[in-house]
């Protein structure tokens, strides 16, 4: 292609952009300055939070998509508006703010706690629990702090799960063209999630620990895990279930992940979708290469090898959703939400067997599939944004990208931890 041609292709493809996002209003940013109780027919969320995020000068953001030298930590507690006004599966953005609790997803509490009061609110929490667990749950790319915790929120509300929540959110800008940036930011952080996952194996109060991770965060959920595995021999039997929702993660990696990890590792449940159409763009990006999300789970050799591995794949391929990504069919979906609650609350398998959704879940004792992420060039990522209403509303400040490439600080790497005394940050 001649250079003034791509030019032309350019600018067209960028004055079409400014004509769509003029008409795609996003939700207003700064949600989580706390409002009154004015709607006692809503629910709460209570939740504790670890961040390798740095602060934010804005009280209404808590937490940027910049790196901080060492985690922090923070109480939310999140309003949900009653069932008649919201479906399961949704998040419910307030038009303006501040947010009507009534109507919206509102913060009623939303404080940076120092680590002794985040382990005394995992106590207590802890402590309220059933079968005295801890539910984690890891985002993915492109993901602000606030949308981390009203996603969480959700999930944890529509499943009904009765264990502590915590949420652990690593330093995403939440642009679509800093998946690079992103994907590094996993990396980052992977110290500081070993070390929480230790401070779980450790505290004699925490009978059992699930994991969920989604898209992105998936290889830092498996990469915490196996530097845990590897530091202590073995994975500990409290960690029971790890919930990998459209991974992010090079099918190859992850063959080598799980044999790191041992024969004694938790129950690996896989949430696949052949129709993801973000994972087929980071398939390219990726080289061609097949991701953990979007592999069709009967084929070989994938099936061999999960069944070996006792993995579990539930294929939502024909699963219909909201997004048109097909990317978030687990949060998404009321009857998968509620499945992964009853997964964790009552310890059952997790199978496609107890729901019905017109076209039935596909559930397999085998399966690996093929990615969650998105593109890295603007050109390749330009179709997501056009369909992905999550990206959107900040997509519009990626244009002048195209004048040239985008500002990224050099930040020295530092070892995050949950409790630097307590372990050492040994990779």
């Amino acid at each position: 292609m001649s250079p003034t041609l791509a030019g032309c292709l350019q600018r067209i493809f960028v004055c079409g952009m400014i004509v769509f996002l003029a008409g795609c209003g996003g939700h207003p940013k700064g949600v989580l300055t706390p409002v009154a109780d004015t709607s006692p027919k809503s629910s709460r969320v209570d939740m504790l939070v670890t961040t390798t995020r740095s602060r934010s000068a804005n009280p209404g953001e808590m937490f940027t998509g910049e790196r901080a030298r060492v985690p922090a930590f923070a109480d939310i507690t999140v309003s949900i508006p009653p069932q008649k006004v919201r479906k399961a599966g949704e998040v419910a953005w307030p038009r303006r703010l501040p947010s009507n609790p009534a109507t919206d997803f509102a913060t009623f509490k939303a404080e940076e706690i120092d680590m002794n009061a985040a382990k005394a609110w995992l106590s207590a929490s802890v402590r309220k629990s059933p079968d005295r667990s801890v539910f984690v749950f890891i985002h993915g790319y492109n993901t602000r702090f606030e949308d981390s915790v009203y996603r969480f929120a959700q999930i944890v509300h529509d499943s009904g799960v009765h264990s502590a929540p915590v949420l652990v959110t690593w330093p995403s800008r939440g642009k679509l063209l800093d998946y690079g940036y992103d994907r590094e930011s996993t990396n980052y952080t992977r110290n500081a999630l070993e070390n929480l996952f230790q401070y779980l194996y450790r505290d004699p109060e925490i009978k059992e620990v699930s994991i969920l991770a989604h898209s992105m965060g998936n290889w830092l959920a498996m990469e915490g895990l196996r530097q845990m595995a590897i530091r202590n021999g073995a994975l500990p039997s409290k960690f029971k279930n790890v919930m990998l929702a459209a991974p992010d993660v090079d099918v190859d990696v992850f063959r080598q992940q799980i044999a790191d990890m041992g024969k004694q590792h938790p129950q690996f449940t896989l949430f696949v979708s052949r129709d993801d159409r973000a994972l087929a763009v980071s398939r390219r990006v990726w080289g061609d290469v097949a991701r953990l999300g979007s592999i069709d789970p009967e084929q070989a050799p994938y099936k061999q090898e999960l069944a070996e591995n006792k993995i579990n794949v539930i294929d939502l391929t024909k699963v219909k959703s909201g997004d048109r990504l097909n990317h978030g069919k687990f949060a998404e979906s009321p009857e998968i939400v509620r499945l992964i609650g009853s997964r964790i609350s009552e310890g059952q398998t997790l199978t496609d067997s107890r729901v019905e959704l017109g076209d039935r879940i596909l559930a397999a004792t085998t399966g690996t599939a093929a990615a969650a992420g998105n593109a890295a060039g603007l050109i390749l990522a330009a179709p997501v944004a056009v369909v992905d209403r999550d990206t959107r509303d900040n997509y519009a400040s990626e244009v002048s990208a195209l004048a040239g490439p985008s500002r990224r600080p050099h930040v020295v790497p530092a070892c995050g931890s949950w409790s630097a005394s307590e372990i050492d940050c040994r990779r």
